[in-house]
């Protein structure tokens, strides 16, 4: 159940057309049971021939696409069988995926209450409800489905991947389209209390359908915005919910071809964002449900000032040690000014009163344990507060110049040559630059090259945000389409499936490394 990363919107063109062999179903009226107009509200009038059993792969709904549907259950089941297709058999047990959200919606939408219905609900955002209710009946289609082929059913988890829809304009929650944003420390409970809820109402509702006791688990992602942190708050209070971890490091839809001439929103994932993120969430579903391990995504479990007060020590909780800090895969994070960085690796420091201090180094001291380095001692008596995550990656100095580029595109020409920098991105794909001084503005970045010594970036004029143009002169830094940074594990397992789409970047046919990021934080205090 989810919103816009979970239906694939705009993640197009797909990666999965055809069987992979590893023996997973859908329903033949796809993964995505859910769709307007057709009987939204009353699933159960949904025609029974739409429910035989198909092999599992990606289709195209209008402007949706790849889903993490083939990544998570191929995953798995390649890491039940030893990554060998040739141990399944007709009686191997097989994994069925539905899904029955919609794009934009927040948790009481697509919860039993389905506030999606109520009248204070904008017409444009109401389209018909009923995704709880879908899901519930989808169990349903399934028990009979293998109750006519003589098998046995059970809902081995859920997955979650939702929380974007109730972010709020400034940093809180938003709890339903027409009430007050929630503050942040209050909206942060709201949600972890209504994710909770939402867990434990589903699961007593689908166990009641296919005669299951106990309760089923939950999976889910760290969304961006406060829903992340919120969502990491529930996994710790429920010990049937699992936070998988971030998902900043996937190539975002701006990479995406949804026309012929158009591109997607940063903020969905590429069809091979989508998969790739699929075999994570399948990765530690294996590890939770069939190696019982206590997973916990990689995430800060204290800070402390060093005795120098020059440098803070962080300590984190590490799936598969050593940490690493990774500039090769993903461009370095930075926020550079005179004297070091305000924010680097993804890491940023603020003093007791919100003001920024300086950083000269972040690094690895141990197989757990980072350590941050202030440009200047931290004053005795003096707190501070850690967060971590921010689209920013490289400083790319003085705009020098706009001119036209080929075929109506055009190009910002910078006055030094910035290669080195930009070789994590571009093998990414597509990114953005944006201006730090003047209006505002943005671009994605699709083509670059060299011209008597220095880099040249090319765009299309079309994509400028609000049509801002650049101004020559301007200070302009790269940037990721997602709020990350450079910390990672050393998880050594292997992907099941490799990068498709050949379109962008210069990963095609390399697997997705499947290590695991840091998760974003906002307020991390650091004792004495």
């Amino acid at each position: 159940m989810g919103q816009s990363l979970c239906d694939g919107s705009e993640s197009l063109p797909i990666v999965t057309r055809e069987d992979t062999g590893w023996g997973n179903l859908a329903f033949q009226r796809g993964v995505r049971t859910w769709l307007p107009k057709d009987n939204s509200a009353t699933p159960e009038l949904r025609p029974a021939e739409l429910f035989k059993l198909v092999p599992l792969r990606a289709q195209t709904n209008g402007g949706l696409g790849e889903t993490v549907a083939n990544g998570m259950a191929d995953h798995w089941q390649s890491a039940r069988f030893g990554n060998d297709k040739a141990r399944i058999t007709q009686s191997a047990p097989r994994f069925l995926v539905a899904y029955s959200g919609q794009g934009g919606r927040q948790i009481q939408e697509l919860s039993s209450a389905d506030l999606s219905t109520d009248a204070r609900t904008p017409e444009s955002r109401r389209h018909g409800g009923g995704y709880y209710r879908t899901s519930l009946d989808d169990a349903r289609r399934a028990v009979a489905q293998a109750k006519t082929a003589g098998a046995d059913f059970r809902i081995a988890a859920l997955y979650w991947m939702q929380g974007e829809g109730n972010g709020g304009p400034t940093g809180g929650i938003m709890p339903t389209r027409w009430d007050a944003e929630l503050p942040r420390p209050a909206g942060l409970a709201w949600y972890r209390d209504q994710l909770i809820a939402y867990r434990k109402q589903w699961s007593a509702d689908l166990c009641a359908i296919t005669g299951q006791g106990g309760e089923l688990p939950m999976f889910t992602y760290q969304t961006l915005g406060p829903a992340g942190e919120a969502q990491l708050m529930a996994a710790d209070a429920d010990q049937n919910i699992w936070l998988v971890g971030p998902h900043y490091a996937v190539p975002s839809a701006i990479n995406s071809r949804t026309k012929p001439d158009r591109h997607g929103d940063p903020i969905h994932l590429s069809a091979d964002g989508e998969r790739w993120w699929g075999e994570q969430v399948g990765k530690v579903m294996h590890r939770v449900l069939d190696r019982s391990e206590d997973w916990q995504p990689l995430r800060p479990l204290s800070a402390k000032i060093a005795a120098g007060r020059d440098s803070i020590l962080i300590d984190f909780s590490v799936p598969r040690p050593p940490l690493v800090l990774d500039t090769t895969f993903l461009a370095q994070q930075e926020i550079a000014v005179k004297g070091g960085f305000t924010s680097l690796a993804g890491f940023r420091v603020r003093d007791s009163a919100g003001q920024p201090l300086t950083l000269t180094a972040v690094e690895v001291v141990a197989p757990t344990q980072v350590c941050l380095r202030l440009e200047q001692p931290l004053p005795a008596g003096k707190t501070c507060r850690i967060s971590y995550g921010h689209p920013y990656a490289a400083a790319l100095g003085t705009l020098a110049a706009l001119r036209e580029g080929p075929e109506k595109t055009a190009e910002l020409v910078l006055a030094r040559r910035v290669a080195a920098q930009l070789k994590p991105l571009l093998a990414e794909g597509a990114f953005f630059v944006a201006n730090l001084s003047g209006p505002p503005t943005r671009v994605a970045i699709r083509a670059t090259s060299e011209d008597n010594g220095v880099t040249v970036l090319r765009y299309d004029p079309g994509e400028l945000r609000n049509s801002v143009p650049f101004v020559a002169g301007q200070e302009i830094v790269a940037q990721r389409s997602f709020s990350y940074g450079n910390l990672r594990d050393s998880d050594p397992e292997r992907s099941t499936h490799t990068f498709a789409d050949t379109t962008y970047g210069t990963r095609a046919g390399q697997p997705y490394p499947l290590w695991n990021w840091c998760v974003l934080f906002g307020d991390l205090g650091a004792d004495e």
